[in-house]
């Protein structure tokens, strides 16, 4: 049996993947086309491994360690990267945590017996576009106990913290606080009592002007597809209620004015948004809420066109 160094076999399959292969034969095929490059880099002493080869080492490998040892590679590498850049002001990491439905999963062939879609929970460092971890869940509720015991497991002094409604829970502030982060958080009917204390103070639209005369104001345009989206964010800082105490280290409401004006038509529609957050800056705020959406823009869309997880 030809021996080959595991860190070769690792490397080689993980560029055919994103070279689009998608079989084992696939990365076969792909190192022996590209194995004049690959020794550039790794030395393939023994040549290409065969599929066989491929198939047998990543059958015997943990994809939860090999998912951890490839980020924490990543990860240190960013920061080499990053050191050696002419010395800039730190920037906070953003860190988005959202679930996935791969829709199109949920039958079975040749049977009326029906099941839920596949469900995955991911987190994505949404600063160096890098998926730090995912899991396959049962269903959606069940992000909750997966997300929080993740997130008790990473690092997140310097991150902000995104997330939708769903994971709004004060066990999941908690354990971010609790790890010197910070976070920005969706508010939605299961926290009904935040949700309702964040409308008030913005029932008014004489409030709105407040604010804004304050400086608690960020505005942002953007123009693509033929529509023109214009997002308003005002943030206010809650008195100390019982409501608010309940939640750690909550420091400010946010509303989100977003109103799409469609070129052609000058129609418009517009929607509005409440967020919860550890933090009173408004830029910041805005620029997390803002950019918990790569997760869909960058992370999922790749999952579906890059990786075909979109349905058949």
């Amino acid at each position: 049996m030809i021996d080959y160094p595991l860190v070769e076999i690792i490397l080689i399959a993980f560029l055919a993947v994103l070279g689009n292969a998608s079989t084992w034969s696939e990365m076969e095929q792909f190192g022996q086309a590209k194995e004049k490059w690959l020794k550039k880099f790794i030395k393939l002493k023994n040549g290409i491994p065969s599929h066989d080869t491929f198939r047998r080492v990543f059958s015997l490998i943990d994809t939860k360690q090999l998912q951890k040892a490839t980020v924490d590679f990543l990860i240190d590498n960013i920061k080499a990267i990053k050191k050696s850049l002419p010395a800039d002001k730190e920037e906070l990491r953003l860190i988005c945590v959202d679930g996935k439905e791969q829709r199109g999963t949920g039958r079975k062939y040749d049977t009326d017996e029906k099941i839920r879609n596949l469900q995955t929970l991911h987190i994505y460092d949404a600063s160096n576009e890098i998926c730090l971890y995912s899991e396959a869940i049962n269903e959606k509720t069940n992000e909750i106990p997966v997300a929080q015991e993740a997130l008790k497991n990473m690092q997140l002094k310097g991150c902000i913290v995104t997330f939708d409604a769903l994971h709004m829970q004060k066990e999941t502030v908690s354990i971010i606080c609790g790890s010197k982060g910070d976070y920005v958080g969706g508010l939605k009917g299961n926290q009904a009592g935040l949700l309702e204390e964040a409308e008030a103070y913005f029932d008014a639209p004489d409030l709105f002007e407040h604010y804004k005369s304050k400086g608690d104001y960020y505005e942002s345009t953007e123009k693509a597809h033929g529509k023109i989206e214009r997002r308003c964010y005002y943030l206010v800082r809650p008195s100390k209620r019982k409501t608010i105490k309940e939640w750690e280290n909550l420091k400010a409401f946010i509303c989100c004015v977003k109103t799409i004006t469609d070129t052609k038509s000058d129609q418009s529609k517009t929607e509005v948004r409440y967020y919860a957050a550890s933090m009173d800056s408004i830029e910041l705020c805005a620029e997390a809420i803002r950019g918990h959406w790569s997760v869909e823009n960058n992370l999922h869309w790749h999952l579906d066109y890059s990786l075909m997880e979109l349905p058949v």
